[in-house]
């Protein structure tokens, strides 16, 4: 884990008026890692060759253009390859930006604001330039009408100041040390190109972008294409030397995940990302990998494992109580079903930033950690600060887990009657799953209905119904939207400097405002205290310490059953794809395939 550790200036937290100086690039604690002159970044070949044409699957449909909104299903594509931001990411490090629209960042050491100069020579695909004006737009109407991540760190802004033709500066009202970065993050659109349009409005036309690649043709919820632009404005910049390297992108799109893994079997894909560890070693004996049109890599990473499983939906009065969410976490035979599924070949996620040193640790909270706890000790489980693991099972009968379940049940008012389980009202203990189609993540759509049954299976001992249900891909994100279920299963990824996000995925506001990631309706003033301290320090032990204190209140507060995770990934390619040699920290994720990746000629 390369994590650079910081010293704080003293009297910092008054240091507003530092003298602060524009730099090549920013890091969320230290230093960049790269010097203001590197050549290209480390995990990309600056002498890869251009041209060719790469085809992945996608699962589900699109209806949008717009991927900025909440209203409508846009290609992911779009954020990568058509627009840009001021900063761009080094996925070889926790958190560091380097120049992209803009040629500079400054800030002071308390990052009391921020201040961007754009490059001169930054352009969008119409050959327009990309002005200050488009910058101050942009962040002024995700705010307004985008996600609802945009206007969650815009309230930090207190005010946005032009200075000079090329430069802009963002003064914040709340302490965090990460809003300079996120800042940098955000997407540039052009202002023009929105004159006379709704921006929330669910649309299919056209935008403007500064990116490598421009939107080509493509057929609604079937297929978009993007063609790298021969004028692109910074294809000689550090950041991207040896980066979009094809000549076309193309994504097709699939409703049913077994279809898109039969197009790539007869050639029609260019690779595929296999989720199951099973297929992996049975599904791989087609006629193209036998001989060797096809490749098989597994890709190691460093990042965090995240979270992905069955999440409880606790705005439901069925699943409010810990204890209940605690009984269902033990009836879910884990050892049984991971062997079954993936032959026992990928571990369990043992929490949220599980597989690196933010990880909570399987011990009793300790140290700062403890300190940062204590004051939310009432609101926690009462084992939330002790020793703590998910349950594991023999991977039979799982009959000791089922005793244990039995007793929470009880304890939350939860009795057998006829076979039934009920509370004190003659309610029975009945509840639905919802699944989608195009199920994205570690389980896919067959997947997460085999689990999901073999759950249900394992619940009826206790008096359970639970019913499994699936619908198509735009019900599903209509619904999970509004938070219209009462279990789902998703997926949480998580890097190794969170931030921001954090607010999304589990703030207080998620529980009532639609279009958050809390889907668990998670509402805890130990959460919100954590994330407010991991937002403000600038201490590097003191972030370790609350992240790891927030981990913990995640996982104890028993909000997602868990699933298995991959400490590496499987990529099957075309045997004339080939990427460089060093492996980002990430891995396989954002800014690796398809950006640094070529094809042979």
């Amino acid at each position: 884990m390369r994590v650079a550790a910081l010293a704080l200036a003293a009297g910092a937290a008054q240091a507003g008026w530092v003298m602060a100086e524009p730099a090549h690039g920013i890091a969320m604690y230290g230093a960049p890692a790269l010097p203001s002159d590197f050549a290209s970044l480390p995990y990309a070949d600056p002498m890869a060759p251009k041209g060719g044409t790469i085809v992945f699957g996608e699962p589900g449909s699109f209806d949008s253009l717009n991927p900025y909104i909440l209203k409508g299903h846009a290609p992911s594509g779009m954020q990568g390859h058509v627009f840009e931001t001021l900063m761009a990411r080094n996925w070889d490090e926790p958190f560091g930006l380097y120049g992209l629209l803009a040629e500079s960042i400054e800030t002071p050491e308390d990052r009391a604001w921020v201040e961007f100069v754009l490059r001169p020579e930054a352009k969008f695909s119409d050959g327009s330039p990309v002005t200050v004006d488009d910058v101050i737009w942009s962040m002024e109407t995700l705010a307004e009408k985008g996600l609802p991540k945009y206007s969650n760190a815009w309230k930090k802004v207190a005010k946005v100041e032009r200075v000079g033709e090329r430069g802009v500066r963002f003064t914040f009202d709340a302490p965090d040390a990460e809003m300079p970065l996120v800042i940098g993050l955000r997407p540039i659109l052009k202002k023009a190109d929105w004159d006379g349009v709704d921006f929330a409005a669910s649309s299919l036309r056209v935008p403007v972008g500064s990116g490598a690649y421009t939107v080509g043709p493509f057929e609604p919820g079937r297929s978009v294409t993007f063609r790298r632009n021969p004028d692109y404005w910074g294809r000689d910049l550090p950041v991207n030397r040896g980066v979009n390297n094809f000549d076309t992108i193309r994504y097709e799109f699939y409703l049913d995940s077994s279809v898109m893994f039969q197009a790539f079997t007869a050639g029609q894909l260019s690779v595929y990302r296999e989720t199951s560890a099973a297929k992996w070693r049975t599904d791989y004996g087609f006629p193209a990998a036998r001989e060797g049109e096809v490749v098989k890599e597994e890709i190691g990473n460093e990042r965090p494992s995240g979270m992905e499983g069955f999440v409880f939906n606790t705005r439901r009065p069925i699943f409010a109580d810990w204890r209940v969410r605690d009984a269902l976490l033990h009836a879910f035979d884990f050892e049984f079903i991971n062997q079954t599924q993936t032959g026992g070949a990928l571990p369990r996620r043992p929490s949220y930033f599980g597989n690196s040193a933010l990880a909570m640790g399987s011990g009793p909270a300790e140290g700062r950690v403890r300190e940062l706890l204590e004051p939310f000790r009432a609101d926690l489980p009462p084992d939330a600060l002790d020793a703590y693991g998910l349950p594991v099972s023999d991977g039979a009968r799982n009959r000791a887990n089922l005793r244990l379940a039995r007793a929470q049940l009880e304890a939350a008012g939860w009795t057998v009657q006829d076979g039934v389980l009920k509370d004190a009202a003659g309610e029975p203990f009945v509840f639905t799953v919802m699944l989608s189609t195009a199920q994205a993540g570690m389980l896919s759509a067959g997947q997460s209905e085999a689990v999901a049954n073999m759950f249900a299976a394992a619940l009826r001992p206790l008096g359970i119904e639970m019913r499994v249900q699936t619908v198509d891909a735009a019900q599903y994100n209509l619904r999970k939207n509004d938070y219209d279920f009462d279990m789902i299963v998703n997926a949480w990824n998580q890097s190794l400097s969170p931030g921001n996000e954090q607010v999304l995925y589990w703030g207080r506001d998620g529980v009532t405002a639609p279009g958050s990631r809390n889907y668990a309706g998670i509402d805890s003033p130990a959460v919100e205290a954590l994330i407010g301290d991991m937002l403000a320090t600038r201490d590097p032990g003191e972030f370790s310490a609350a992240v790891r204190a927030l981990d913990r209140v995640l996982t104890t507060g028993r909000y997602v059953i868990p699933v298995w995770y991959a400490d590496r990934a499987f990529v099957a390619h075309k045997a004339d794809l080939h990427h460089p040699e060093h492996i980002p920290v990430y891995g396989d994720w954002i800014g690796w395939l398809p950006e640094v990746w070529w094809q042979a000629p």
